[in-house]
């Protein structure tokens, strides 16, 4: 009899300490405690709670990412190749006959001697001028190649036999795209004459270090600047616009990744294509939502937002954010059927947080454990007391 009430008395203490206990262990805090910490002072600083419906995913989907073929969307021709300071062209000059200025006299009756001479690589000065022998220095910047060899033509004429020329620009600092990041070859590379878009330029310069799908390629042109996953050029010809001189075109690397806590089948940094993943997918990459531990209502996903964006999810938080951006938590309750759908419309950004709350139920599984585990001990006792009597 002792041992028996020394049992049921350890059993009484160890319940009414455990169940004015919160300590017990768990993967984060619930449904209902997400949704109790929430914010509601006058001025906002903590996070906002905002459940996945239809408005919130019409309203996410309006949030417009600049793309280039909406930035740089251009309908003009190819840019003309023009002779610009700085850089280098070669000259070439024909002669109709022998023994001309820019030609040698024949050695013998059967050879008709040389009619052409070229004038040595020089480079375009920074007064846009190029030596040219008995015509002086001409100034052929700004002009295409074809006008240049009609200057040099006219300015020759009467010195040189019929003269005839031909202009090449052998490095062309002008009219070029630089293109710098996770490329093979950093280069200045030329754009031609009939026209090149951001692929054939990426191409030229020997192309991707890095793998596709965790590439972004960025154009920048004067004060405009939009970011385009690579491989949505390939999908989406549109994209893959014409650059033009004086571009900027960056490829950048950078993984996407989304963190996984809680009932889910996975609790880990997971990886996700550049071009983009929904929340539907995101949940399924993780593992899914663990049967036997999940509240299937309470799947949440934290981000920052810009404030402007969490007032026209909140209206009636506007005016209520001391801050630029909001940490913002996204409820989805999977319970309802229509919430799949959501998920799916739902775009999953760079460093999110998906966390999955545990079901209620979880906790007085967790703590009939905990308390089976310390009344284990008492029980033997009394069982091997019981057959000693």
């Amino acid at each position: 009899m002792p041992l028996r009430h020394l049992s049921a008395g350890l059993c009484c203490a160890l319940v009414a300490a455990l169940a004015g206990c919160a300590a017990l262990p768990s993967a984060g805090p619930t449904t209902a405690e997400v949704v109790a910490n929430e914010s509601h002072t006058a001025i906002v600083s903590g996070y906002v709670v905002v459940d996945i419906d239809a408005r919130v995913t019409s309203v996410l989907s309006k949030r417009g990412f600049a793309t280039l073929y909406g930035m740089f969307r251009d309908s003009r021709r190819p840019p003309d190749v023009r002779i610009g300071t700085g850089d280098f062209v070669t000259i070439t000059i024909w002669e109709a006959g022998a023994g001309g200025l820019f030609s040698t006299a024949s050695l013998d009756r059967n050879s008709p001697g040389s009619r052409t001479a070229t004038i040595p690589e020089q480079e375009v000065s920074q007064n846009g001028t190029v030596q040219v022998p008995y015509a002086g220095r001409l100034k052929l910047a700004g002009l295409r190649p074809a006008d240049a060899e009609s200057l040099i033509v006219e300015s020759l004429k009467g010195k040189a036999i019929e003269p005839q020329a031909v202009v090449t620009i052998t490095k062309n600092r002008n009219n070029t795209v630089t293109v710098t990041g996770e490329v093979t070859n950093g280069m200045l590379a030329p754009v031609s004459v009939k026209g090149d878009r951001v692929l054939d330029v990426i191409a030229s310069a020997g192309g991707l270090r890095a793998p596709g799908h965790e590439v972004f390629v960025r154009l920048s042109r004067g004060e405009k600047s939009a970011n385009v996953p690579f491989n949505r050029l390939l999908a989406d010809a549109r994209e893959n616009v014409y650059v033009r001189p004086g571009d900027v075109l960056t490829v950048l690397r950078e993984p996407q990744l989304f963190t996984a806590f809680g009932g889910t089948g996975r609790n880990a940094l997971i990886p996700f294509d550049a071009a983009g993943m929904t929340l539907e997918q995101a949940i399924a990459k993780a593992g899914g939502l663990l049967d036997y531990r999940a509240d299937s209502t309470g799947v949440f996903l934290l981000r920052f937002e810009p404030a402007p964006l969490v007032a026209e999810l909140a209206p009636e938080r506007a005016g209520q954010f001391e801050t630029a951006y909001v940490p913002v938590v996204y409820r989805l309750n999977l319970r309802d059927a229509n919430s799949y759908f959501m998920a799916r419309a739902f775009p999953m950004r760079n460093n999110d947080i998906l966390y999955v709350a545990n079901a209620p139920l979880t906790e007085v599984q967790k703590f009939l454990s905990v308390v089976g585990s310390a009344l284990a001990p008492a029980a033997a006792g009394a069982a091997m007391y019981n057959l000693a009597r």
